[in-house]
């Protein structure tokens, strides 16, 4: 399978906006504002859809003092936030977004790996199927859909 390379959403550039009060979140739930955690929910943010990897070379543009260690356990805390989501968007390592833009799930070409996020609009009626039906809520945000482009790829 090819590896995710284009994303059809932007995502936001910082984490002044959008992510409102985060700061006061990760205070509140105990754990310390640090420059390595601004960096990284910066860097998840800039880069839209990232494995901790590529979020660790994003950051260390800017600091050489942050370690891949530091990424997980700062990407585990951000997703207990809710501040970030993962999503397996390939047979490797999960890839991690920002929440602050809007809620989707993820379409990904299995020949050229385009990945395109898409609103729970579209899925509204199997929600409700599954929920109405099977007593089951989906949870859009760790929703991947693996398929290929209708209209043919550059694969």
């Amino acid at each position: 399978m090819a590896e995710p390379s284009e994303h059809a959403h932007e995502t936001g550039t910082g984490t002044g906006t959008g992510t409102g009060d985060w700061r006061e979140r990760l205070r509140e739930s105990g754990h310390r504002l640090t420059p390595q955690r601004e960096l990284i929910l910066a860097a998840v943010e800039q880069l839209g859809h990232a494995t901790a990897d590529q979020v660790l070379a994003q950051v260390r543009k800017t600091s050489e003092a942050v370690n891949i260690s530091t990424i997980y356990r700062t990407l585990e805390v951000l997703e207990t936030l809710g501040l970030i989501r993962h999503a397996h968007l390939s047979d490797r390592a999960p890839t991690y977004h920002s929440v602050k833009d809007h809620e989707h799930f993820h379409v990904v070409c299995r020949n050229c790996g385009r990945v395109t996020s898409v609103g729970p609009t579209v899925l509204t009626t199997l929600r409700e199927t599954l929920r109405d039906d099977h007593d089951f809520n989906v949870d859009v945000g760790h929703l991947t859909v693996f398929g290929t482009c209708a209209s043919g790829c550059d694969a």
